[in-house]
């Protein structure tokens, strides 16, 4: 990985970052179309700076941490703002946070305790990710066109996001248990 800062890739996860606050305000101001625009353009840079990060050798250290947190806050926001406006339960809203926040604290523990980053990504947690992108995604849909089929995929979907996100909670802690007794002890 190369030890530029502001590659294109890294620029576009900012500008990701930046629309965040202008989404949330969308969603509460009920511009669902506004909403949905910002949602798309959030997911066209996501998509973009990682090819952009392949093709021109533009993987850097702080892009490795800059993109997942780009992810999670696009993602937590849009589940508290959902369940604000009635249209994601709290529960499932707080049991998608809950799991970051664990995560996060987890991570945070390991780091200052024995100095590495056991974040690997699983098939669980990208699964659990992309349940949580599509099922953003459905439900503003739903606020565009409640159509009943879309309000049925929307329910399921929910629930298939609080499935993945425990079953990727439980798969992050087992594994990391697993390598904390082989990580070496800060000196």
């Amino acid at each position: 990985m190369t030890q530029r800062v502001f590659t294109l890739a890294n620029q576009l996860t900012l500008m990701r970052m930046a629309l965040i606050p202008f989404f949330a305000v969308a969603l509460l101001g009920e511009h669902n179309g506004w909403a949905m625009g910002l949602l798309l353009a959030a997911g066209a840079s996501d998509l973009l700076d990682g090819m952009l990060a392949r093709r021109f050798q533009q993987r850097t250290s702080v892009g490795a941490y800059l993109d997942p947190i780009a992810d999670k806050l696009l993602l937590s926001t849009a589940f508290v703002v959902l369940a604000v406006r009635g249209q994601v339960p709290w529960e499932v809203s707080i049991i998608v946070l809950g799991r970051d926040v664990l995560i996060l604290a987890i991570g945070l523990v390991i780091i200052v305790g024995v100095g590495f980053r056991p974040f690997p990504p699983s098939v669980f947690g990208k699964a659990c990710t992309t349940a949580q992108v599509v099922t953003v995604f459905l439900v503003v849909l739903t606020l565009l066109m409640p159509h009943p089929l879309l309000l049925g995929a929307k329910a399921t979907l929910l629930w298939l996001t609080v499935a993945l996100t425990v079953v990727s909670g439980a798969c992050y802690a087992y594994r990391t248990g697993k390598m904390l007794p082989e990580a070496p002890s800060k000196p």
